[in-house]
C-alpha cells in the first residue's frame, strides 16, 4: 500500500479535490501550487466553469494565482466523477449543515463517498475534511468506501483533517494555519500528514485516530461559541444597568493573563461557529449526556437578532416612532467584515424580524450587490447623505472596514451599532447606541 504515499512524496500523485467552496477551492489551490496536478469536483456547472476559465470566485483566493495554475494545466475541474479513475488521493470538502431538527446532515459526504467508492483503487488516500461529529470517518465514511472489499488501513488510506478556514483573515490562510490529522492507522495518519507537510507552510500535528481530529475542530468552534455568548449575555445585562460594555471589554484586556476577549454582536454566522456545537450536542445524545452548557449558549446567541430589533424598537419609541413605518437603513448583510458570505447571518434574520414589525428596509453591503431572503429580492444602496438622512434609524450590523464611518455619524439621525464600528466617533452623540 506504498503506491500513494510515495507519489506525495515525489509530488506526481494526481489529487482530487470534492467540493469547490470556501474550503476545497483554496486548498486545491494550494495544492496545485505545492506542484501537483489537482482535479476538482463539483455538482455546480457555474462553478466549474468559472474554475476553467481561471474565474475566482472565493475571497481568500488570489485571482492571479488561480488563473496561472489553471493556464499551467495544474487545476482542472469537472462535475463528471469518472474522472476519479485517476486520482491518487482525493479530499472531501462538502458542506455538512444541519436538518430543520438541529441534526447533522451527512447527505453530501455520503454521496461524495459513494462516488468515491465506484473507482476507490488499492494504495489511495481518502481525505474527509468537511466539519462533522466525531465518528463520521470511522463510521459513515469508512463502511461505504470498504463495500467493495478493500479495507482501510490495509488496502488504502483514510484520514480525517478538519478545515480550518477563516474569510477575510489577512494572517492566517490555507498556507499557514496549522493542520491536525488522524488516521484510522499510524500509516493512514502518516500519508495524510506527508501531503500537508509537502503542501502547507503551517505545521501539521499529528493525532491517534479521526475521532480525535474530528472532535478537535469541535471544540475549537464550541470555544468560540461559549465565549461569545458570555460576551453577548454580559451586553445584554450590562445595556440594562446602564454599563457600556465596550468599555468593560476594554479596561479587563489590560489584565495579561487569564483573560482573552470576546466580543457581543448581533449574532452569530458563518458556517462553522453557530453549527459545529450542535454536531457535538446531537452524537452527545448516543451517550446519553445533555451538553447544557454548549445548548444555552446556542440559545442566547440565537436570542441576540431578537435582542437588536427589540432595541431597534425602543430607540424609535423614544424619538416617538413606531416600527411599523418607520424606514431602517440595514449596514452590512455578510457575516462578519470585509467578505461577501451571507451563510448564517444574524442580519438575514434580523432583517426579517424588522419587516414583520413592519418596518421599510434598505439596506447596503458594498461586498454583496444583490440577494434574496426568502424568495424576496433585494438590492444593496450606495450609501449616501441622502440615504442616511432618510432613514429613521442606521443599523450596523457589520463592521466593513470599507464604510465611511464619519459620514455616516455625521449625517444619520439615530444610529444603534451592533458591531461598535464608529467606537469613539460618535461618542458625542446623544442619538447613537450600541449593543
Amino acid at each position: 500500500m506504498e503506491s500513494a504515499l510515495a507519489k506525495i512524496k515525489d509530488k506526481s500523485a494526481i489529487i482530487g479535490v470534492v467540493g469547490l467552496g470556501y474550503v476545497g477551492l483554496p486548498l486545491a489551490v494550494e495544492k496545485a501550487k505545492a506542484g501537483y496536478r489537482v482535479i476538482g469536483f463539483d455538482v455546480q456547472q457555474k462553478r466549474v466553469d468559472m474554475v476553467n476559465q481561471g474565474i475566482n470566485y472565493i475571497g481568500d483566493v488570489v485571482d492571479e494565482e488561480l488563473a496561472w495554475i489553471v493556464d499551467q494545466g495544474q487545476l482542472q475541474a469537472t462535475t463528471d466523477y469518472s474522472e476519479m479513475n485517476q486520482v491518487d488521493v482525493v479530499a472531501i470538502c462538502v458542506p455538512t449543515p444541519l436538518d430543520p431538527y438541529q441534526q447533522p446532515d451527512t447527505s453530501y459526504v455520503e454521496a461524495s463517498t459513494r462516488e468515491i467508492a465506484q473507482r476507490l483503487h488499492r494504495g489511495a488516500l481518502v481525505l474527509l475534511e468537511s466539519t462533522t461529529y466525531p465518528g463520521t470517518t470511522e463510521e459513515v465514511v469508512q463502511p461505504i468506501l470498504e463495500e467493495g472489499g478493500l479495507k482501510a488501513g490495509d488496502d488504502f488510506y483514510l484520514a480525517f483533517s478538519p478545515e480550518r478556514v477563516d474569510p477575510g483573515n489577512k494572517v492566517y490562510n490555507t498556507k499557514n494555519t496549522p493542520k491536525v490529522v488522524g488516521g484510522v492507522t499510524p500509516a493512514c495518519t502518516e500519508a495524510a500528514a506527508a501531503l500537508y507537510r509537502n503542501v502547507l507552510e503551517g505545521e501539521v500535528f499529528e493525532v491517534s485516530s479521526p475521532a480525535v481530529a474530528e472532535m478537535e475542530k469541535i471544540l475549537e468552534n464550541t470555544f468560540r461559541n461559549i465565549n461569545i455568548a458570555l460576551a453577548n449575555e454580559m451586553a445584554i445585562l450590562c445595556n440594562k444597568m446602564g454599563i457600556d460594555y465596550w468599555e468593560v471589554i476594554e479596561a479587563a484586556k489590560t489584565k495579561p493573563y487569564g483573560f482573552m476577549p470576546f466580543y457581543p454582536g448581533p449574532g452569530l454566522g458563518g458556517h462553522c461557529i453557530p453549527i459545529d456545537p450542535y454536531y457535538l450536542t446531537w452524537k452527545a445524545r448516543e451517550y446519553k449526556y445533555h451538553t447544557r452548557l454548549i445548548e444555552l449558549a446556542g440559545e442566547i446567541n440565537n436570542y441576540m437578532p431578537d435582542f437588536v430589533v427589540e432595541r431597534t424598537m425602543k430607540i424609535l419609541n423614544r424619538y416617538e416612532r413606531s416600527m411599523n413605518g418607520s424606514k431602517v437603513l440595514v449596514l452590512g448583510v455578510a457575516y462578519k467584515r470585509d467578505i461577501d458570505d451571507m451563510r448564517e447571518s444574524p442580519a438575514i434574520d434580523i432583517i426579517r424580524r424588522l419587516e414583520k414589525y413592519g418596518a421599510e428596509v434598505r439596506v447596503n453591503d458594498p461586498y454583496i450587490p444583490a440577494f434574496q431572503i426568502d424568495g424576496k429580492s433585494y438590492e444593496s444602496e450606495k450609501v449616501t447623505s441622502g440615504l442616511l438622512k432618510e432613514a429613521d434609524i442606521v443599523l450596523i450590523t457589520t463592521d466593513h472596514s470599507i464604510y465611511d464611518y464619519f459620514l455616516i455619524a455625521e449625517q444619520a439621525k439615530v444610529i444603534f451599532d451592533t458591531r461598535n464600528a464608529l467606537k469613539g466617533l460618535a461618542e458625542i452623540r446623544a442619538d447613537y447606541e450600541k449593543i
